[in-house]
């Protein structure tokens, strides 16, 4: 599947995308909501569980490539997420950007592409977007998107440790228009 915005190419990753978005997921800027950056190796399985994902429900994150210069910049798209939580399984949307990508509106731009897709293509009733709560700039994003504020769905990632301080999760939703 690919989708092309007025400045982006958002498609499949391909095995040459490796090293770029390992580099990507390496920097402490880009992971700094996250526990760790990224081994190229666990970039290369996460990769691999896109991959899959994508195989298994039809969507899954894609690559975010400028269209201007052909620079893979991050990944954006939907993903089915299925923590044990009273409200998933759900799609989810979200998006991981380079630093020097940042402040640009390319987040906002392939995150509406995604929505858009979401809801015209696949059909979806609703789709959600978490951050930890640390993450001023993931939810000013969902906010430019229109998503809706949903603070009944927030919750304690089960992926992090409880009381770390990137536990606790906020969650913005969107339904068609």
């Amino acid at each position: 599947m690919r989708i092309e915005t007025e400045r982006l190419v958002l498609r499949p990753f391909a095995p040459d995308d490796l090293d770029a978005f390992a580099a990507i997921n390496a920097d402490p800027a880009v992971m700094a909501h996250f526990l760790a950056p990224m081994t190229r190796a666990k970039t290369a399985e996460l990769l691999a569980r896109i991959a899959a994902s994508v195989d298994r429900t039809g969507y899954g994150f894609a690559a975010v490539e400028r269209r201007s210069d052909g620079a893979l910049i991050g990944m954006a798209g939907l993903s089915l997420f299925q923590a044990p939580l009273p409200w998933t399984p759900a799609t989810e949307i979200g998006w991981r950007l380079t630093p020097s990508a940042w402040g640009q509106g390319y987040a906002t731009e392939a995150a509406r592409a995604w929505l858009a897709h979401g809801f015209d293509a696949l059909g979806l009733d609703r789709i959600v977007a978490f951050t930890t709560t640390t993450n001023a700039a993931s939810e000013k994003v969902m906010q430019r998107l229109g998503m809706t504020r949903t603070p009944d769905l927030d919750f304690d990632h089960p992926a992090i440790p409880a009381g770390h301080r990137l536990s606790r999760h906020i969650v913005y939703t969107a339904t068609p228009t």
